[in-house]
């Protein structure tokens, strides 16, 4: 497929390296130097430098013969006048990744087909939902749900003590009488490792696991985490994704904001009606005691800044917080997070990513997901009248040995399979899978 990318910063060069990975011809169109620099050098890419609004450097860019455009500078402007301009062009798909709620909003002036857009990724919004999962889900360092919530994926560290240490995992599955679950991943001392039956966990393992709802709540008490009421939380700050938050969990929990702007903190106040606002620095230590952040059952950090957003979770910590969550905007950041104490990480740039993979691969795939700090992809694939995985039992396939199959949704149930299993056409599979397999199971998935 030929894709065209507007932008070439954290979410562009992150999309462009995904894409190139599983084959697709890139075009990108960066207008700053450094990065257009970056982007010819470590993408197989062709690279334009101008602007995504500038009709000639799209007609440079060769955008006629695109399938797909993903415009996703930070300028939402940009983004949506590149989308316009590429529809007028014959560009079949277009994506733009937009901040400004205003342009998403229900009665605005022009409709996202007289903006030129078929699909809008609001990065904010997609930060702020995977935030509240994990306020939730307060035991998780990672959650996500496919179907409705009728299959979910869940991360979390296996403590000391738990009675799934040290066993392979197939005695495990006959000691526990073949729960509805399968562990996909595991990262151990920051290397991914797609599990067979005689591999056993240890003390610190984050391990993933697709599970029915239902057994959640008893894999986690396995693992040796509880998860624990949400009555006090503290969010540090007041941007689109801190509103969001707050105004998703002020009418389940008792909610203080911090942010350091006087006027934002003023309008924040007048938005929400069940939030303590407050204005000062998120990181100074005093004004968090005053405020009784010992006492918070959560503790978010959703600035801007990432920096500050590590400091504060870090003091959350200190003062024995049980839940932190942490928005880290530079996707280089994530693989040190585990490292210095912070699992509970979410990032915007790689939901953003995630979106718009799903949306250029979506009559194949019904969901995608990358994890921080996980090398592994997680995929949710639509089998096809014909295609190759419904022709056999799972057993008798040649299955990429980089990756494993989760669960299936056969008839609207959740199946946890085995090598007697047959994938009918329809059916949903969640597969757990490291880069290099991707291209294989695209193949034994398609037609």
């Amino acid at each position: 497929m030929r894709i065209l990318i507007i932008g070439a910063g954290d979410v562009g060069f992150q999309l462009g390296k995904r894409l190139t990975q599983a084959n697709h011809d890139i075009t990108v169109i960066e207008t700053d130097p450094e990065r257009v620099k970056r982007a010819r050098e470590q993408l197989d890419a062709l690279v334009v430098e101008g602007t995504g609004s500038s009709l000639q450097t799209l007609q440079a860019a060769q955008v006629h013969r695109v399938d797909v455009i993903a415009a996703v500078t930070d300028n939402d402007e940009t983004n949506l006048i590149a989308c316009r301009l590429a529809k007028r062009l014959g560009v079949a798909s277009t994506i733009a990744r937009v901040r400004n709620p205003e342009y998403t909003a229900e009665d605005f002036i022009f409709s996202p087909e007289e903006l030129g857009v078929d699909h809008i990724i609001h990065p904010e919004r997609e930060a702020a939902d995977a935030i509240i999962r994990l306020v939730r889900q307060s035991s998780a360092s990672y959650a996500l749900e496919f179907e409705g919530g009728k299959i979910q994926l869940l991360g979390l560290h296996v403590e000391a003590g738990s009675s799934l240490l040290y066993t392979p995992l197939t005695e495990l599955g006959h000691k526990h009488n073949h729960p509805p679950l399968r562990i996909v991943a595991v990262n151990r001392n920051h290397e991914t490792i797609i599990p067979k039956g005689s591999d056993r966990l240890f003390p610190g393992d984050q391990v993933f696991v697709v599970c029915n709802p239902d057994y959640a709540a008893t894999f986690k008490s396995l693992a040796g985490r509880v998860d624990k009421p949400m009555a006090n939380a503290m969010i540090m700050g007041g941007g689109l994704v801190g509103r969001f938050v707050a105004a998703g969990l002020e009418h389940e929990s008792n909610i203080k904001l911090i942010e350091c702007n006087r006027q934002r903190s003023e309008q924040l106040a007048d938005r929400l009606s069940r939030t303590l606002v407050l204005h000062g620095d998120g990181t100074d230590m005093d004004l968090l005691q005053s405020e009784d952040l010992d006492r918070m059952d959560a503790f978010v950090a959703v600035t801007g800044d990432d920096e500050k957003n590590i400091i504060a979770t870090l003091l959350a910590r200190h003062a024995r917080v049980p839940r932190t969550i942490t928005l880290v905007n530079r996707v280089n950041y994530l693989p040190i997070m585990p490292k210095i104490g912070l699992d509970a990480v979410v990032s915007k740039q790689l939901l953003t990513v995630n979106a718009v993979q799903h949306f250029i691969q979506h009559q194949q795939v019904a969901a995608v997901a990358s994890l921080p700090g996980i090398e592994a992809q997680l995929i949710e694939y639509i089998a096809k009248d014909g295609c190759k995985i419904t022709r056999k039992r799972l057993k008798d396939i040649r299955f990429p040995q980089n990756a494993i199959v989760g669960a299936i949704l056969h008839d609207d149930h959740m199946v946890v399979p085995n090598g007697s299993t047959q994938i009918r056409a329809g059916d949903r599979t969640v597969i757990f899978a490291l880069p290099q397999a991707v291209d294989e199971l695209d193949c034994l998935f398609g037609r």
